[in-house]
């Protein structure tokens, strides 16, 4: 199974099981939050089989996923959307203000995701049009090639004969840098900028901009460029051409409603705080405001009516001072199932740091072989790494897996300099370089706020 497999290409293969075995892949432990999200996922097609009078009234089971930054909240929700080849938007919670202050209203998450969802489904139509289009694209090449001069000397010839002669050439690359003159329509008109001082009335200033751009005529642009880019440039124009947008529009509202993923991060910042009666009012006001979307309502976009009945909602905060149960009752109740994510280990950032397909090791190996450098890393060395991370979340702040990155960073930092002019040949790092290389900075405790 492949990061490419989704519930719509195979269901019968793609079970919560099987789901947690591709989330390994990338995540390291959390073992509770990757079984929750699995079986949320899993019942999305579980639902679809369900008969129409019964259908409708099963409801995604929205999820809390409770821990500190760095745990690996968001990278479960992502990859769980790329599996499901599902929109998915992330927002943060804190960024919304309630209904009549200055800020963005929550309604713009789902305007969002729509967005999102066109642009895949827009993409997926590419794809699909592509040989198609880039026929066409050759074809106008091909003719403005032909044309003028070239087509003169040619007028005794078998037209269609040198036509196809000349497509062999295009399609061997053999023509890619001669120049064509050719004819593009404009990529975008000079519409009228709306600017709102406070970014609230985001839903009308869209529509604006998108009816005045409907009622100016696109305009058409000569230009000379070579073969190669105008392929590129051409081949795009002919594939909008087969693009039916409506189709396009009404696929993606459908996706957006039927598999919409929404990640809600810092939910716990619109909490109430401990030692507080209740929540204070801006923050009641959000969650106030994010209620009826969550439950279940009809959203006004600029592409048609979208409700959010189906769309899978899953939150995430660190709830260190805030508990879930200082939300408002009715917010708690929309988010049934609740996962306490757990504190890396230093055994789990050496973990992180070998084993997913996307580790930080594979990275930075990947990075530094393009300067023709075959960088390696010892198991000790990995493991002092691991333990360097751990030591300054404890001493300083727990930032979790992101640690990684910043010591990653301070121990490359030299050779990633040096890359270009150094000579070809391999490097190797073992745990005496990673003491040298970080040592002073790992007992210093000021040099450690600092730098690491």
């Amino acid at each position: 199974m492949t990061a490419q497999t989704s519930l719509r290409d195979d269901p019968d293969t793609l079970t919560p099981r099987r789901i947690v075995e591709e989330l390994d892949r990338y995540i390291i432990g959390q073992k509770a939050a990757k079984k929750a999200v699995a079986i949320a996922l899993r019942n999305r097609w579980r639902r679809q089989q369900v008969g129409a009078e019964l259908r409708d009234e099963i409801t995604p089971k929205n999820i809390i996923l409770i821990g500190p930054t760095g745990v690996g909240k968001t990278e479960i929700a992502r990859r769980l959307a790329r599996l499901a080849q599902a929109p998915f938007a992330k927002v943060e919670a804190s960024k919304y203000t309630e209904v009549g202050y200055v800020g963005r209203d929550v309604e713009s998450m789902v305007r969002d995701l729509v967005e999102i969802a066109i642009k895949m489904v827009k993409e997926e139509a590419r794809q699909n049009v592509q040989a198609k289009a880039r026929k066409a694209a050759e074809d106008r090449i091909v003719s403005a090639l032909l044309s003028g001069s070239a087509r003169a000397e040619a007028a005794d010839a078998n037209t269609d004969a040198t036509h196809e002669r000349m497509r062999e050439l295009l399609q061997q690359h053999k023509l890619d840098e001669r120049y064509v003159d050719i004819e593009l329509s404009e990529q975008g008109n000079p519409v009228m900028q709306l600017f709102s001082p406070h970014g609230g009335n985001e839903e009308m200033e869209s529509n604006i901009q998108d009816l005045f751009g409907k009622l100016m005529p696109k305009k058409k642009k000569r230009k000379k460029i070579k073969v190669v880019d105008a392929l590129e440039l051409l081949t795009a124009e002919e594939a909008s051409k087969l693009i039916d947008q409506e189709r396009v529009v009404r696929d993606a509202v459908k996706r957006t409603e039927q598999s919409g993923i929404i990640f809600i991060d810092e939910l716990d910042k619109v909490a109430g705080r401990e030692g507080h009666h209740g929540p204070d009012v801006s923050r009641e006001g959000v969650q106030r405001d994010l209620l009826p979307i969550i439950e279940g309502s009809s959203i006004n976009t600029k592409h048609g009516v979208v409700k959010t009945d189906h769309i899978l909602f899953i939150a995430a905060g660190a709830f260190h001072v805030a508990k879930p149960s200082d939300l408002i009752p009715e917010l708690q109740g929309r988010f049934p199932i609740r996962v306490e994510l757990d504190s890396l280990t230093e055994d789990d950032f050496f973990r992180i740091l070998s084993e997913p397909t996307n580790s930080l090791i594979k990275q930075y190996t990947a990075l530094m072989a393009t300067e023709g450098i075959a960088l390696s890393f010892e198991d000790e060395a990995i493991r002092a790494i691991a333990k360097i991370a751990q030591r300054a979340n404890d001493r300083l702040q727990n930032i979790g897996a992101r640690r990684l990155h910043t010591v990653m960073e301070r121990l490359l930092e030299e050779l990633s300099f040096e890359a270009p002019e150094r000579e070809a040949g391999e490097v190797r790092i073992d745990a005496a370089i990673v003491e040298d290389k970080l040592g002073e900075v790992v007992e210093n405790e000021d040099l450690s706020r600092y730098i690491l």
